[in-house]
């Protein structure tokens, strides 16, 4: 009797300790060869394969990979690579690969932006002019790699080609580049059957997303195309991140098995099942184990999930797995004994989610799994019935909320003029967006302080002189509205969740946001409260070393649960609630040390937003509630900034008015000033500083450029509204490269004020 299967659908790229990160830095610094770096790399994804055959699972997946994004491996896969980048025809050298990410001198870096709603980011595709070809089939690669080293046959991953479509730029033409794609995948996929793979796996999260029931067709089109050129491969048509409009028509694709996400459905996947029933010809590969977060699956409960399914679909038509690829989580919680016993009990990693996969097939098949739902329920109770879940003070706060006041006193039109008696600016005023390059020696030194190598007296004597001599660069470059550059904070968020009560850092819970940058998202696993200052200290101390206004730094509470793994037994929005009114006091504290320009940053809000329309304005409402709850109890002189990063605003425009906020700066740069094309439709009344620069790629902008940006927003925002200043913070780019950038930046601010000097 044939049995349930279990299945991933990726896994972590970055290693346990950031191996890959490591090696591709080094590769970049010319540290190491290609040769080396391909080694490297083989040696980690060889690691992660054997990691997953030795826990059990029956379909592993190969090729999911990448040495930057997925998307970008898509595009070279087919050689879609802009002209700018001089690519010809033939296979893509691994320089022009990179190049493409991260841009050179004499090309910029194409677009990059979020994968659907998660912090994950993808290369944008650029269509226009693109000729696709086949250039390697790195499915194939992969798989034959697993099966000659591993003795694995495993499942390739592909993203599919409507949702790679979808996602790209330059895409009008539609239809015609998806009939030139198609045959090329059918390419693939017949290589793949004739060296004998028996599944693969197409990734269309499309699918999950909202869009008009007629594109169903294109679809039911291009999958019976390529089951038609490999028609013994078993194709997986995966969806995740959502529920599906139209399930009764996907199941229906003609495919031989459907990916369904039954975490992040709200429970209509289930409900739509139960209702539609499923095909008697397919298998359904059901998402059950969150996929997104990191807290221990109540395995009573999704056993009994599972069993309700079965009734609809037999068992030996039923694989168990991930709600979507473990990309999105840490390798695994062997990698943090000091956590707190009840805390780590409670967590989940990639490589625990997969034992928890392997039990539930488990159970499935009748076997014995005592023992590991036994252990599951009491790491949970534990974690449930502890005091961080059950804080009184915060939760007495939330349901006094009412009582709250959350609106500026007077009007942005009223309050900017007593901001700007004080303030005193020019025309086009120059800032940044907090962080500055973290060297080698400030993260040596935080090291050392952590290992106790040197003392707190020692480890705040440099952070002070890191700050002063920044303070000293940004005076020296002409900079209107200095930061302190937050060489004290390894992250955004992380450093509020070590500050807060309610949260936890990790050590070594690093996941991928773009490229080879990982970030460490802590984990907000009980009631969140304001215990002490956080940011004054480092802010007060910078304002005194100079006249110019120097801006307080907070992350927005959207953005810190957005960017962080958040407690799974509450509603989202209480926990953004319970971060406001902590920040609330932070803000408070801010003003009352003479702190008078506070940015409160929410760049995630707009990757946040729920798939499905029909979700977006309750969750854009929670979002400016949340903000508000922070911002609005400050003086009417006391000017708040917020920014966004690396999103499409248009949809939200009216949100991002309604955050209140007296300046807001948004990335521009990298998606070439489309953002403008909303402001020439809509207008914007507050003051906007559009970023000017790309600060995600080592290239330094000439001042024509820059000029360029600046001028072009100009025609459709007001010069007295605009600020200049890079796209986002400039943590992860060097000295050198971010002096030369920001003095092209004030040069050409300068240049640009003297044509509207006769603006008051």
């Amino acid at each position: 009797m044939a049995k349930v299967q279990s299945s991933n659908l990726g896994y972590p790229r970055l290693g346990e300790k950031r191996e890959w990160k490591k090696a591709l830095e080094n590769y970049w610094n010319h540290k190491i060869s290609e040769e080396q770096l391909l080694s490297e790399t083989k040696e980690l994804r060889l690691h992660a394969l054997k990691k997953q055959q030795d826990k059990g699972i029956d379909l592993i997946p190969v090729g999911d990979f990448s040495f930057y994004d997925h998307i970008l491996d898509t595009s070279i896969t087919f050689g879609i690579v802009p002209k700018r980048f001089n690519y010809e025809a033939g296979k893509v050298d691994l320089d022009t690969y990179f190049e493409v990410a991260r841009g050179n001198d004499g090309a910029v870096a194409s677009e990059m932006t979020k994968w659907f709603n998660t912090n994950y980011h993808y290369i944008v595709p650029e269509l226009v002019d693109a000729k696709p070809q086949l250039t390697e089939n790195r499915a194939l690669f992969y798989y034959e790699e697993a099966k000659r080293e591993l003795g694995i046959d495993g499942k390739p991953v592909l993203v599919g080609p409507i949702t790679y479509l979808k996602l790209a730029k330059g895409n009008d033409d539609f239809k015609g580049l998806l009939s030139q794609l198609v045959p090329l995948y059918g390419q693939v996929l017949k290589e793949l059957q004739d060296a004998g793979a028996k599944w693969v796996q197409i990734d269309e999260p499309y699918l999950a997303t909202s869009f008009d029931k007629e594109e169903l067709a294109v679809f039911e089109a291009v999958y019976a195309s390529l089951k038609a050129v490999a028609p013994s491969l078993k194709i997986e048509l995966q969806t995740y991140f959502e529920s599906l409009d139209y399930f009764e028509d996907v199941v229906k694709l003609p495919v031989d098995a459907i990916g369904v996400d039954f975490v992040h459905d709200h429970g209509e996947s289930i409900e739509a099942l139960e209702k539609f029933g499923f095909p008697e010809d397919k298998i359904l590969a059901a998402g059950v184990i969150d996929g997104r977060n990191v807290w221990r699956a109540d395995l009573d409960a999704k056993l009994e999930l599972l069993e309700r399914i079965a009734k609809v679909v037999p068992k030996d038509r039923l694989i168990v797995q991930p709600s979507s690829s473990l990309l999105h989580v840490p390798v695994t919680k062997a990698s943090e004994p000091d956590l707190d016993e009840v805390l780590l009990g409670g967590l989940s990693f990639a490589d625990e989610k997969l034992l928890e996969l392997v039990a539930l097939t488990k159970a499935l098949n009748d076997g014995d799994v005592t023992a590991e739902f036994a252990d599951a329920k009491a790491a949970l109770d534990a974690i449930n019935g502890s005091h961080h879940r059950n804080n009184a003070e915060v939760q007495e706060a939330i349901r006094n909320l009412e009582n709250v006041e959350v609106k500026r006193d007077l009007p942005f039109a009223e309050r900017i003029k007593l901001q700007h008696a004080w303030l005193q600016l020019p025309l086009l005023p120059t800032t940044t967006i907090g962080s500055f390059p973290q060297s080698p020696e400030v993260r040596k030194k935080r090291s050392d302080w952590l290992k106790k190598v040197i003392t707190d007296a020692e480890y705040e004597k440099f952070i002070e002189t890191e700050t002063e001599r920044w303070i000293r660069i940004q005076e020296d470059l002409d900079l209107d509205v200095l930061v302190h550059g937050e060489f004290e904070r390894t992250d955004m968020v992380e450093y509020f969740g070590q500050k807060l009560d309610g949260f936890q850092a990790t050590k070594f819970g690093w996941v991928q946001s773009y490229g080879s940058r990982a970030v460490r998202p802590p984990l907000v696993y009980g009631d969140v409260a304001f215990t002490e200052a956080i940011t004054v200290k480092e802010s007060v101390y910078a304002q005194s070393l100079t006249d110019r206004p120097v801006k307080g730094m907070l992350t927005a509470p959207v953005t810190i649960i957005n960017w962080s793994f958040v407690r799974d037994d509450v509603p989202d929005y209480v926990v953004a609630n319970q971060v406001g009114l902590a920040l609330r006091k932070e803000v408070e504290a801010l003003e009352e040390a003479g702190i008078r320009v506070i940015q409160v940053d929410e760049p995630a809000l707009r990757e946040g937003l729920p798939l499905k329309r029909s979700r977006w304005q309750k969750y854009l409402d929670d979002a400016v509630y949340s903000f508000k709850l922070t911002t609005t109890s400050v003086k009417n002189d006391t000017q708040i900034h917020t920014h966004m990063c690396y999103a499409e605003f248009e949809d939200i425009i009216d949100t991002i008015s309604a955050l209140d906020a007296d300046v807001i700066s948004i990335e521009t740069s990298r998606s070439h000033g489309e953002i403008i094309e909303t402001f020439e439709k809509v207008g914007y009344d507050k003051e906007i500083g559009l970023g000017v620069y790309d600060i995600h790629s080592p290239r330094v902008p000439t001042t024509g450029e820059i000029q360029e940006n600046i001028r072009r927003a100009l025609k459709v925002i007001d010069a007295r509204q605009f600020w200049v200043n890079p796209d986002c913070g400039l943590k992860t780019r060097k000295e050198k490269e971010t002096i030369e950038a920001l003095r092209d930046m004030v040069n050409a601010t300068k240049e640009i004020r003297e044509a509207y000097k006769v603006i008051k």
